[in-house]
């Protein structure tokens, strides 16, 4: 006997001609969406038998949370990468009944102050902070009222806050441990000081540099260097190094062309990593070599734990997501001695 196939959001999303993201964010009663679409979606969710496994499809008004995004990552060179957290937990939220209001706001506007009205106004009991590291009166006045925080891409390094990010440290070896199979033992790592986990990156870097006797790292931080002082030195031979591991592809891609040009003075085995696997490595030519960063499933982490946290369990925990390399065509093998 056929057996009939569970209707999903897709389905939903097919039939009102809307997208999944849209169909997402109004069963979730997130705002943002009209009460008419709202209306509408969960007319055709109903008569298709569409189901939660957590909760009815209207999301439980007692599980209202608000995710706070940076502007400057969402719209910047990071944007495909908030992009995916933000699909991950809005998908994840609809599916455990979660009401979760995603607003786009400025580093600078994140103040304790800011984020308590942020919460009055949606009369919610969970922050996601997503790629923002919270100061320490933000983590006690969330003990002190109760409120559940999660960190998306992000790291608390007193371990107050739950949160997820990528294997930071494990993807930096990876990509580190792929230089040095391809015989490069003078390496560059270009790094960024403010966040833990561009830390960690750096940390991992370190830790496969140490493996090899023969090996020796070179860390420069962008604060300290901009790009293009640095790809000057490079050119000027005022670093000797074969590779450079930059820490993000951004950074990586804006190297390609200047170090792996036609004009270039380096030796055609120069190589360059970077990290995170953004749509710009794709379009690079040739195309960057990186680590895989599964940005969804950050996002749908994010919302375990805080349903989790929304439930009463208040034990902190940290998920690291798993990375791939992507070996890409900027990573060349010494030649022969």
């Amino acid at each position: 006997m056929a057996t009939t196939k569970r209707a999903n959001q897709a389905d939903i999303a097919e039939k009102l001609g809307v997208s999944v993201s849209t169909v997402s964010r109004a069963l979730a009663n997130e705002a943002g969406i009209s009460d008419t679409v709202r209306r509408e979606v969960q007319k055709v969710a109903r008569s298709l038998g569409y189901k939660s496994k957590h909760a009815p499809v209207t999301g439980n008004p007692d599980k209202r949370a608000v995710a706070l995004v940076p502007l400057s990552g969402a719209m910047g060179s990071l944007a495909s990468f908030y992009h995916g957290i933000v699909e991950g937990m809005r998908a994840q939220a609809a599916e455990d009944g979660i009401a979760l209001d995603v607003r786009l706001v400025s580093e600078d506007q994140v103040t304790l102050d800011f984020i308590a009205k942020q919460v009055a106004k949606s009369d919610a009991a969970g922050v996601v902070l997503a790629g923002l590291d919270p100061s320490d009166d933000i983590v006690a006045w969330a003990a002190e009222h109760d409120i559940g925080v999660v960190l998306a891409n992000g790291l608390d390094p007193r371990m107050r806050l739950s949160s997820v990010s990528p294997a930071n440290f494990f993807g930096a070896y990876m990509a580190a441990q792929h230089l040095l199979d391809a015989g490069h033992r003078r390496i560059l790592h270009y790094t960024f000081r403010n966040r833990p986990t561009i830390l960690q990156r750096q940390r991992g870097f370190e830790a496969a540099m140490a493996d090899h006797s023969d090996a020796v790292g070179t860390v420069i931080c962008s604060n300290d260097v901009k790009t293009r002082q640095l790809l000057d030195d490079l050119l000027a031979g005022r670093h000797d190094v074969t590779a450079v591991f930059c820490w993000n592809d951004s950074v990586a891609v804006s190297m390609v062309e200047t170090l792996m040009g036609p004009d270039t003075p380096l030796p055609p085995y120069f190589s360059i990593m970077g990290f995170d696997d953004l749509p710009i490595a794709g379009m690079a030519n040739p195309r960057l070599s990186t680590v895989g960063v599964d940005r969804e499933a950050i996002g749908r982490g994010v919302i375990h734990l805080l349903a989790r946290r929304l439930d009463g369990d208040l034990t902190v925990q940290h998920l690291e997501i798993g990375l791939k390399l992507v070996p890409g065509e900027t990573v060349f093998s010494l030649p022969a001695r």
